[in-house]
């Protein structure tokens, strides 16, 4: 059993120097208590940046901090002051941070901060691979290093990674406008487990795969070559019982013992008993939407007068990027309306805004979300906010309102609190004059169902759902249907084919020996593929069949000077040895009158779609539209033509991107078992890449040599990952 191997950009230590020396002081909160569970005794290590630059450390003190850490179960990541500009200010914040939560204004596509965000990503990943064994499980977090998963998987193949984006994954329209949106989405193909917060910023993911890297997603598993990486949402919960427990203990508190801010609210409320208190905790962000909360509380006051001197909104504004220039900006314009809606709402015993620009203990967070009778949490894009489900767990007695906005990621999971849209002034001025009104009762009800789901899915679960699935992951993987063809495999294969007295061998073109072509008629054959299958077909005792769905005119016009023998149209037709195209199953052909209207209103309906006509055979091609679109398209045409063909003895065959109509008894599995019956073969051989050729390796004799181009779902024995591979795999046969 390996160890776990923690990476965050940041390490969950503070270290501070102080006269000559250092001490290091366990995180409190997020991401450290969240791995707790898993960041615990010998078994696991924590790499991350230590927080201090090589220009701030004293020579004298390197090894001290190393010692340091090393008791916490940390090992650190030297950055010098130049390489955290680049990659934590530069690419991260001002590049991805914006980009990712959907204000492309604001994010600035610099070369040099791509640079070294590249560089600092393989500084984590050598820090990794120093310290990695094959048999250790890694999980990377967040976007500072969404390329560290492929760094260390070209070091070490088979080790175990997983990665969580704390963070929305973007709408492929956002994510395409990255310069380097292929980078970024094959770095983070590195991991075994891709985990986000939601099922949304899940789908957004893929469908960047599927556009940008054009690979194959089936459900949420990508495939890619060997390897199938998992796309699945684990929505980050929080400490519950450290909140609960905190709120009950601070009930019990007598008023001596109180601190001075519980004071200062005890007195407003005894004041005006009728009061209520607003709470806005956000960070300084852009993100968070604070400056349209203010306005959109100017407006609740101008709407609803009546709760004048009878509400107050609490913000809590902590500081955050103060050195990025959106950020000072945000800072002026919040200070500025605070100011304004003060000014010009404030009576002599009553300011309507509290505003505190500074990061507070947590007993003091404890104060505010106890003494609080709404939480007003408004961002334009969270990833998830966790102050949402802080706020809830410290209402012991079930009372108090959470108006959320439905764009953090935690709206999903809290459908019981007052969803609202951050940008509905009219909506958001409503919904707190509900919450005002709201009886007891009802907001009982709603936090009842909320905590008890929150308990349930705390942070710690949270850790150990991604550690079981990427654990199972691996497994799954590991025990895939076929076995990928080693070179040991491979030797005994050959071994096999050369001692054998008569072989027949069924391959596959499109996607076996050519790769695909947006124009299928342009995938023609070069000349090393002709040498090959020159040197194979001339040998003695040897019967090789081309075996495809295409046409019977193209494969004429490729293939019929070279008398190689070929069955086409997945078994209609037939030719041996350079004779002309014979018949070899009798099918009829007046059904595609039919067909053909259904599958043209499609290509009309669906931009790069278009009609292959065959001589007995009818397929829609799909290659060039867009993915999803694509896919979608071709649901609904497998449901019109399922309903269409009943009664009519007609199969669809769904292929790599393309759906043909046919006979139902012509199928590739049929038409090589009448070549099989023809000879006493010892060595059989079939290799495919589709789901037509999946009819060759269920019918084949169980002795017969069958091979899957791709890792996927399969009855063949064997996988190669790509076309390089499958004529490697042939020119074996004829060393």
């Amino acid at each position: 059993m390996g160890k776990t191997i923690i990476i965050s950009n940041r390490l969950p230590i503070q270290l501070q120097i102080h006269n000559g020396g250092i001490t290091a002081i366990p995180s409190v909160g997020g991401l450290a208590t969240g791995m707790k569970s898993v960041h615990s005794g010998g078994d696991s290590l924590w790499i991350g940046w230590s927080g201090l630059t090589d220009e701030e450390i004293p020579e004298n003190l390197v090894g001290d901090i190393d010692d340091a850490l090393s008791k916490h179960g940390s090992s650190k990541v030297n950055l010098s002051q130049q390489e955290v500009d680049g990659f934590y200010y530069g690419f991260s914040n001002r590049t991805v941070w914006p980009l990712f939560h959907y204000f492309l204004e604001y994010s600035e596509f610099e070369i040099e901060s791509w640079e070294t965000y590249k560089k600092v990503n393989q500084k984590f990943a050598d820090a990794i691979v120093a310290k990695a064994d094959d048999d250790d499980t890694i999980w990377v977090h967040d976007y500072q290093l969404m390329l560290v998963p492929q760094m260390v998987r070209e070091k070490l193949p088979n080790i175990s990674i997983g990665f969580f984006l704390h963070i929305p994954f973007p709408s492929f329209e956002i994510f395409r406008t990255l310069p380097w949106r292929k980078e970024v989405l094959e770095g983070l193909l590195g991991s075994d487990l891709i985990g986000f917060h939601t099922y949304d910023y899940e789908r957004h993911f893929l469908s960047s795969v599927r556009r940008i890297l054009g690979l194959d997603v089936s459900f949420n598993d990508i495939y890619l070559e060997d390897r199938i990486i998992k796309v699945d949402s684990f929505p980050m919960g929080i400490d519950y019982k450290k909140f609960s427990d905190a709120a009950l203990e601070h009930q019990q508190r007598s008023k001596a013992e109180q601190s001075e801010l519980q004071q200062r609210l005890n007195n407003h409320k005894e004041s005006a008993p009728d009061a209520k208190f607003i709470l806005s905790i956000d960070r300084l962000d852009y993100t968070k939407g604070i400056a349209k909360r203010l306005n959109a509380f100017e407006y609740f006051l101008t709407k609803y007068p009546q709760y004048k001197e009878k509400v107050r909104l609490i913000i809590l504004a902590v500081p955050s990027r103060s050195n990025v220039p959106q950020y000072q900006l945000l800072k002026r314009e919040v200070d500025e309306l605070v100011g304004r809606i003060n000014g010009e709402f404030s009576t002599v015993s009553w300011t309507p805004i509290w505003y505190f620009y500074r990061s507070m203990p947590f007993e003091n967070l404890i104060d505010l979300y106890t003494s609080s009778d709404i939480a007003w949490l408004t961002p334009i894009r969270d990833g998830m906010n966790l102050v949402a489900k802080e706020y809830v767990a410290t209402r012991t007695d079930k009372t108090g309102v959470l108006i959320l906005s439905e764009m953090a990621g935690a709206a999903n999971e809290m459908n019981e609190s007052l969803l609202i849209n951050p940008n509905n002034f009219e909506q958001i001025a409503d919904t707190i004059h509900q919450a005002i009104q709201m009886p007891k009762e009802e907001q009982q009800e709603r936090n009842d169902v909320l905590q008890k789901r929150l308990e349930r899915y705390n942070v710690e679960r949270w850790a150990n759902d991604f550690m079981s699935s990427l654990t199972d992951q691996k497994e799954n993987s590991r025990s895939y249907v076929s076995r990928k063809l080693s070179a040991q495999l491979l030797d005994k294969i050959t071994d096999d084919y050369k001692t054998s007295k008569r072989r027949l061998l069924f391959i596959d073109y499109d996607g076996t020996l050519a790769g695909f072509h947006n124009n299928p008629q342009k995938a023609s054959p070069d000349e090393e593929l002709y040498d090959l299958l020159d040197a194979i077909s001339s040998q003695e005792n040897t019967d090789m069949y081309l075996i495809s769905g295409r046409d019977k005119e193209t494969f004429t016009k490729w293939f019929l000077p070279k008398k190689y023998n070929m069955i086409v149209e997945h078994g209609v037709w037939i030719s041996e040895n350079g004779a002309e195209f014979s018949m070899l199953e009798n099918v009829k052909k007046d059904w595609m009158e039919k067909i053909l209207p259904v599958l043209e209103s499609f290509v009309d309906r669906t931009p790069g779609s278009f009609i292959e006509e065959k001589n007995y055979s009818l397929a829609w091609h799909y290659r060039k539209t867009d993915p999803d679109f694509g896919q979608k398209r071709a649901s609904e045409l497998n449901t019109v033509l399922t309903s269409l063909i009943a009664n009519d003895d007609l199969s669809v065959l769904n292929g790599n991107k393309v759906m043909e109509i046919k006979s139902s008894n012509v199928n590739k599995g049929r038409a090589a078992m009448r070549m099989y019956g023809k000879n006493d073969y010892d060595f059989v051989f079939a290799i495919g890449d589709d789901w037509t050729d999946e009819f060759m390796f269920q019918e084949l004799p169980k002795t017969a040599v069958t091979v899957k181009v791709g890792l996927q779902k399969t009855s063949a024995k064997y996988y190669v990952d790509g076309t390089k591979d499958v004529r490697k795999l042939l020119k074996r046969f004829i060393d």
